[in-house]
């Protein structure tokens, strides 16, 4: 299976000089959904800015679709970035507009369709990720906190991605809301055959949507592949050292 994101040498630090990665190797290949786990701190997040051209690390290079995006030009690094597509945290949808303004935002700003368009294009996305058609003309401070997940997933999928990044989409769910939604992004997946890259701090979503992941320790990558050869390898890492942890591992 070929690699679409190589990670090479990747040192970042923070603006006072602490370092948050520490020279981390490691590959994710194509159509797999692939973890970045690691307690609060780890550089989870950090790490995916990275990735999205959004915080430059200090040394190293982060390869996507065989390009190191943070030597190309801005041209030639738009086209990559144009193929891969981020759900943030929070969501981040505008409180100003509604639910299938939201979604349809990207494909505004790409400016080559009428609006009508992308209505329904907007309407179509929302109805896949399983939202009520009664709720796309709802605005976000009206939508519970897993309407709003599946909205802001809408709207990075309206694009046709390549290359979807979520960042902690399950964090603030419930564990059944959390539960669908890992159900959902495995379904997207094999409808989509697309590569997902999921960071994440929820042992569940390890469990049960990852094919492999990383896990960040002490700046390092404590240990990389699938849940099922960490459980054959004997490693001991903080964030699989309690109940929980334990449990997922038996």
């Amino acid at each position: 299976m070929s690699e679409i994101i190589e990670v090479s040498h990747l040192t970042t630090q923070y603006t006072q000089g602490i370092t948050i990665h520490d020279d981390i190797n490691f590959s994710i290949r194509k159509r797999e959904i692939f973890g970045i786990l690691g307690g609060s701190g780890s550089g989870k997040s950090t790490l995916l800015r990275n990735m999205i051209y959004l915080q430059k690390p200090l040394s190293g290079t982060i390869t996507i679709f065989g390009r190191n995006i943070w030597e190309l030009e801005d041209s030639k690094r738009h086209m990559i970035l144009d193929k891969c597509s981020v759900m943030f945290q929070f969501g981040a949808l505008f409180s100003s507009m509604n639910v299938l303004d939201n979604v349809g935002m990207p494909l505004v700003q790409r400016g080559n369709l009428p609006q009508k368009n992308i209505n329904e294009i907007a309407a179509f996305w929302c109805e896949r990720v399983g939202l009520p058609l009664q709720s796309i003309y709802k605005y976000p401070y009206a939508l519970s906190g897993g309407m709003k997940k599946r909205a802001a997933l809408a709207r990075a999928l309206i694009t046709s991605p390549d290359i979807l990044f979520l960042d902690e989409p399950t964090s603030g769910l419930d564990p059944k809301s959390a539960q669908n939604f890992d159900t959902l992004i495995l379904q997207l997946k094999e409808m989509l055959n697309i590569t997902i890259v999921m960071v994440t701090h929820d042992l569940d979503s390890i469990r049960d949507s990852v094919d492999r992941f990383i896990l960040l320790e002490n700046k390092k990558i404590a240990f990389c592949g699938s849940l099922e050869e960490l459980r054959n390898c004997g490693i001991q890492t903080e964030i699989f050292s309690g109940n929980r942890g334990q449990r997922i591992l038996q």
